[in-house]
């Protein structure tokens, strides 16, 4: 028995297995990321076959799941996964790290392209990191969709009633989407621009997106997580956010040390 929108946040119900909106977010993302990297490698010089990019994308799309889904197990609800390890798996009851996803994509990547040079791995993950950012921003509207991941008190306009709580909020759903969208814009504009520099679209996407996480994370309603340092207050979004940081700065610095791909591979 087929069911389209049986509850908020289950997009289609077959024969009592639900899909969720956020796994469908995922599907999209991975849908996009096939039909978008292939076309874009032309920008890095590479010639790799469609097989090639078969296998790349399975191991991310593995990446994705195992990392973002242990990211949120370990960064955000360690004691309650100690307790439940039956749940640690159960990746349908919703809860997913980006920053997690962030680690299993590059192991993946990583693994995937051992045999191939420092520069060939730099020039892949140039590309990837352009799908990565238009999955982020879907995932986003499946958050939105969840009414979940919600703001502030605000008393702006555009301020927005979430369930279960009090007041209007921001919706930081869809300020995360918008500006995942423009990164992406802007990561394309790198990959396209000369002289071609591999890891510079990389340093590029994880600057951006560092700096937009860090200050969302100030309207964004905390889980009670935070780290003080001094006078200085953090939440755990903002913490795991400073490495991503760091390792795009000292990249952005280091591919600017390197040659261009033009004499690399003259």
């Amino acid at each position: 028995m087929f069911q389209f929108f049986p509850s908020r946040i289950v997009a289609l119900s077959v024969y009592g297995f639900d899909i969720h909106w956020y796994g469908l977010m995922y599907f999209f993302s991975f849908l996009i990321a096939w039909h978008l990297v292939p076309r874009l490698q032309n920008k890095r010089n590479l010639k790799l076959t469609n097989d090639d990019w078969a296998s790349l994308l399975s191991a991310a799309v593995i990446g994705v799941i195992v990392g973002g889904r242990l990211g949120f197990v370990f960064f955000y609800q360690p004691f309650y996964f100690f307790h439940h390890p039956d749940q640690i798996f159960a990746v349908w009851n919703g809860g997913m790290a980006s920053h997690g996803g962030f680690i299993g994509v590059t192991l993946a990547l990583l693994y995937a392209t051992r045999w191939r040079t420092t520069t060939a791995k730099l020039c892949i993950g140039d590309i990837a990191v352009i799908p990565v950012a238009i999955g982020l921003s879907l995932g986003r509207i499946g958050n939105f969709i969840n009414q979940e991941l919600y703001g502030t008190l605000t008393t702006l306009p555009w301020g927005m009633e979430f369930p279960g709580v009090v007041g209007l909020r921001h919706p930081i759903q869809i300020y995360d989407f918008l500006i995942e969208l423009c990164i992406a814009f802007i990561c394309y504009k790198s990959l396209s621009s000369t002289p071609i520099r591999p890891g510079r679209t990389i340093a590029i996407f994880l600057v951006l997106y560092s700096f937009a996480r860090f200050f969302l994370e100030y309207i964004r309603e905390q889980n009670g997580v935070y780290f003080v340092m001094g006078s200085v207050v953090l939440s755990q979004g903002q913490m795991l956010t400073i490495p991503l940081l760091i390792a795009g700065i000292w990249l952005f610095s280091w591919t600017g040390k390197r040659q261009s791909l033009e004499k690399e591979w003259a």
